[in-house]
């Protein structure tokens, strides 16, 4: 029960004229659909057109459409009144249509850049009412599997492509670097760019970039490397050529992340005696086991942070942040996160700057490991700056 008010759907009013609403003067059938969302969703008519509001607290808030999507979702927009073709809201193809047909963004640059486009909802926020780390992840990792849906080449698995799937075979990523400059904050647009290209001779990097879709600020870069993994077995594979074949027309020789500025430095290992700070007792749930069958990689930054002081939480963006995976986890298995600061970065002209044209505050580098056996899930390593607020007093 307590998750009913989190499915509640919103209810779609249409206002139209007094005359138009009478049954027996007007055949006109309209077809609304059900979003959810925690706005009510109000429809109303101007000059033949209709348009979609919203309100949250009782303040209409108008809804702008994005190359007819928001959220990756087309939102029609015809005409109200007028000839026989155009009598309903929605069409039927609209409403009917597979969900690879209107849940996805688009190619741009040929075939090469896939586009998409996201709303920041309520529910990707922080304390801070800004989008967070995990946020942020997930909405890379959507657009990497629209990306691989929209380009025909999908399988069975997840995010597989055909001959992937005929093989049993399936994309593990072994390492993520992402770099934010800005945060966006509820309601914000904002469009993703991702590509892929070959990491040597059996990996594959994917980049991304994210804007602000209102100013086309550049405000996020990530770059990351995958491999492949033979889901039975749980061994890394080599590319079988049939593979390398499917996804070699799509490769693009681009970075986001300049070489001088990605983070590809070995993550140092901690140990009991090394680590400042260690929370034991962290344990995954069956909401966090994605379609392969282990915990989704985005899960063990909420792990990761555990283990960070609250005052760094609370007082510092989290500006970039590098994770390096090195095996799975299950349900089963109970962790701990481990952090260890890095002495102030503000006065070092020594330091690595990482970070987009900045010197970080602060450096932490952090493990995610096994409680029973201490084997290493994750090594971590992430660079803060003191938010502006702070600066200011």
């Amino acid at each position: 029960m307590a998750s009913m008010a989190a499915r509640t759907y919103n209810i779609a009013t249409l206002c139209l004229p007094r005359d138009m609403c009478k049954a027996e003067k007007n055949e006109m059938a309209t077809k609304l659909g059900f979003y959810r969302s925690r706005r009510v969703a109000m429809i109303t008519s101007k000059n033949g057109k209709f348009s979609v509001r919203t309100s949250a607290g009782g303040t209409p808030r108008s809804v702008e459409t994005i190359n007819g999507k928001v959220n990756g979702v087309h939102v029609g927009e015809g005409t109200l009144f007028g000839n026989k073709n155009s009598t309903e809201l929605i069409k039927d193809s609209d409403i009917d249509a597979p969900a690879h047909s209107s849940l996805h963004g688009n190619f741009v640059e040929g075939r090469f850049v896939y586009r998409q486009t996201f709303v920041i909802r309520s529910y990707e926020i922080g304390p801070d009412k800004t989008a967070t780390m995990e946020t942020l992840m997930n909405l890379l990792q959507e657009t990497a599997l629209n990306h691989v849906t929209s380009s025909g080449l999908a399988g069975n698995g997840f995010g597989a492509t055909r001959e992937m799937s005929i093989r049993k075979l399936i994309w593990v990523v072994t390492r993520i670097f992402i770099q934010v400059q800005r945060y966006s904050s509820w309601g914000d647009v904002v469009e993703i760019d991702t590509w892929v290209d070959a990491a040597g001779k059996n990996g594959m990097r994917r980049d991304w970039i994210i804007r602000d879709y209102k100013t086309q600020e550049i405000i996020t870069r990530a770059t990351s490397t995958w491999v492949i993994m033979n889901r039975e077995t749980r061994r890394l594979s080599k590319i079988p050529e049939q593979v390398r074949q499917e996804v070699l027309p799509f490769y693009l020789n681009r970075v986001a992340v300049a070489t001088e500025k990605n983070d590809s430095e070995k993550i140092d290992k901690l140990t009991d005696g090394t680590a400042g700070r260690i929370r034991s007792g962290l344990a995954p749930r069956w909401s966090d086991m994605d379609a392969n069958q282990h915990v989704n990689n985005v899960k063990y930054i909420g792990w990761i942070l555990e283990s960070v002081p609250i005052n760094v939480l609370r007082d510092y963006d989290l500006t970039s942040m590098t994770l390096e995976y090195r095996r799975e986890c299950r349900q089963s298995n109970l962790l701990e996160s481990m952090t260890s600061a890095t002495a102030s970065l503000a006065e070092d002209s020594n330091c690595k700057n990482n970070s987009i044209n900045r010197r970080p505050d602060l450096e932490y580098t952090h493990l995610l490991r096994m409680q029973a056996d201490k084997a290493e899930i994750v090594r971590a390593r992430t660079e803060w700056h003191l938010k502006q607020k702070h600066k200011l007093h």
